[in-house]
């Protein structure tokens, strides 16, 4: 008897070390269209989180959760709030979170640096009281070649980039300067606002060595 429990604690011993072993990192991208990957052919291959996925490779299940249109600012013409992207990133309750919110808050007639500070707050308070022990990486905008859908590129480094600068400081999080990364290769932004294939494989590896670290 007492040989077959102690058999039946290695078993379980193992067990619970193959588990641990198999255990993968979750990683959610949230986001606007460029996080979606908006207009980029293949859009489930191409996006920055599915290249992502493909560059961390075993250990790590990168998610999707970006939807186009959306605003961080709560009181925006399309709350990121409000879309069902939201809710799936809180429910998976992933091991690193990627935030690259901004692009559409900046559009001039609805920027207001007042909401855009209170509403980035909000979201880091709101995923950390979901999943505590989660890992927040926060992204500056890519920069806006050329003025479109009334997005201008003063607006993202003088308005946007200030304020994430201001709360990850506050929070004592990581920037991952995708402003920076891509300034000299705006000719991969193919609409003046959207990276195409090239420059998500671009903004992906950046991510993954920001990760890594």
């Amino acid at each position: 008897m007492r040989s077959f429990l102690i058999l039946c604690s290695t078993i379980l011993l193992l067990l619970a070390a193959c588990s641990e072993e198999k255990r993968v990192i979750k990683v959610a991208c949230i986001g606007d269209s460029i996080t979606e990957g908006c207009g980029i052919s293949y859009q489930s291959h191409n996006s920055y989180p599915a290249r992502l996925d493909s560059i961390l490779g075993d250990g790590y299940q990168v998610m999707n959760f970006g939807r186009s249109s959306t605003t961080l600012m709560q009181n925006g013409d399309f709350p990121y709030w409000s879309a069902k992207e939201f809710n799936n990133a809180l429910a998976y309750k992933a091991d690193i979170q990627i935030i690259k919110l901004g692009t559409n808050d900046i559009k001039l007639y609805q920027w207001n640096p007042v909401e855009y500070e209170k509403s980035y707050q909000a979201l880091i308070d709101t995923l950390l009281s979901v999943n505590p022990t989660t890992k927040l990486y926060l992204c500056y905008p890519i920069p806006v070649r050329k003025t479109q859908w009334e997005i201008t590129d003063s607006l993202v480094t003088s308005g946007a980039m200030p304020i994430i600068d201001k709360i990850a400081q506050k929070n004592n999080l990581p920037i991952i300067d995708m402003y920076s990364l891509m300034k000299d290769k705006q000719e991969l932004i193919f609409d003046n606002v959207h990276p195409d294939a090239k420059g998500t494989l671009i903004m992906a590896q950046y991510v993954a060595e920001c990760i890594r670290k």
